[in-house]
């Protein structure tokens, strides 16, 4: 298998128990997330390694460039809009609370990474 196969698949079986889990037992579900993220700093910095191996195999290994992985993304995040949609209101509250509390003073590496992917994307676009 390729790397990119082997994340496709770890991707896989991770959704895949996820969504088995969450039709068997939902509360169980519950009880991992609370676990995963019952120290948020680790969760982060884990979560940020990952994404940085996943991308080093994505552009350098396999070849992908940073505009399909954006396109990608793109798509994803549409996806993710159809599941968040049926919690509008809790969404739009949970927002206005973390903007009221300044949420570039917390989510401030996030958007650094993310204003360098744009940069990066945007850069391979226009030259």
């Amino acid at each position: 298998m390729t790397p990119i196969e082997i994340i496709a698949l770890i991707l896989i079986i991770v959704s895949a128990i996820k969504i088995v889990v969450i039709l068997v037992n939902p509360k169980s579900w519950a009880d991992i997330v609370k676990k995963l993220w019952a120290n948020p700093i680790i969760t982060s910095i884990i979560s940020f390694i990952l994404a940085a191996i996943v991308l080093y195999y994505l552009v350098w290994i396999e070849g992908i460039t940073i505009v399909q992985i954006l396109a990608v993304t793109a798509f994803v995040a549409l996806l993710m809009a159809v599941g968040i949609g049926i919690y509008a209101k809790e969404v739009i509250s949970m927002s206005t609370k973390m903007l009221k509390k300044g949420i570039l003073k917390k989510a401030w590496l996030y958007t650094i990474i993310w204003i360098l992917l744009l940069i990066w994307g945007a850069k391979e676009l226009f030259t």
